[in-house]
């Protein structure tokens, strides 16, 4: 494997490394948290308590909450404390734009750097998704699902690319979590599958394609018909008024 596949295949922080700042290590425990929809949203997250879990501060715990509010993760509410954002139908929408736009430049800038390594990390992290699912680990594999399209953004060497899809991957796990249709599954991994062949055979045009029918894919497994579908009440009660008049008649 080639130098730049050897510093490709991200992997998840399980524990506060060595060198790293007690902050950082809550910023990405708590990110990490949410982008596996371990944290859902609207969960609060009280200071005192990260304060007691991490052993910090409640001003260090509040300087990495600031920081998940920065990327839209986190709502700081006055005299209400954090939770992690909910975003509106109006939100998801604007996010998987911005997403197709986004990635599709990130393919742009892979397709001038590919090669066998980058190629072969792709590879092994697509194989690491499959284990995840047929070992029903769900959590393991949403992080994957979205560390991969991370991966692409690190070969493609834009570093504000990167971190601009950092945040958009974090915020569509909330917007999965909060909008995802019963018994459906986001992001497959045979889509990934399919993608990296397009790479492997240095079609451009192909893996661009691919990229926005599979974001078009995961959008159009959420449910964001919700401010559209008012509650009929007449509907829910209908058995009610039903059996009033049969009672009546």
């Amino acid at each position: 494997m080639t130098e730049l596949a050897d510093t490709l295949i991200p992997r998840p922080v399980r524990g506060r490394r060595q060198g790293t700042s007690p902050g950082d290590a809550i910023y990405n425990h708590v990110f990490n948290a949410i982008l596996e929809q371990r944290l859902p949203p609207g969960t609060k997250l009280t200071e005192d308590v990260l304060g007691d879990i991490f052993g910090v501060s409640r001003t260090t715990v509040r300087k990495a909450l600031i920081r998940l509010e920065h990327e839209k993760i986190v709502e700081i509410r006055p005299n209400r404390g954090a939770v992690v954002a909910s975003p509106s139908v109006e939100d998801a929408r604007e996010i998987f734009t911005a997403r197709k736009a986004v990635e599709t430049a990130i393919v742009d800038l892979v397709m001038a750097r590919i090669d066998e390594g980058a190629i072969e990390a792709l590879r092994q992290h697509t194989a690491a998704e499959n284990a995840a699912h047929r070992a029903g680990d769900r959590r393991r594999w949403i992080r994957l699902s979205g560390d991969f399209h991370l991966l692409l953004a690190r070969i493609g060497g834009n570093r504000p690319l990167h971190d601009f899809l950092k945040e958009l991957v974090s915020r569509t796990s909330l917007i999965i979590a909060l909008y995802e249709r019963p018994g459906k599954a986001t992001c497959q991994s045979d889509e990934h599958k399919a993608f990296i062949d397009a790479l492997t055979q240095g079609d451009g045009e192909q893996a661009r394609t691919l990229m926005l029918r599979h974001l078009d894919a995961i959008e159009a497994e959420l449910h964001l018909e919700g401010e559209e579908d008012a509650i009929d009440l007449h509907r829910v009660f209908a058995e009610y008024f039903n059996d009033t008049r049969n009672s009546t008649g």
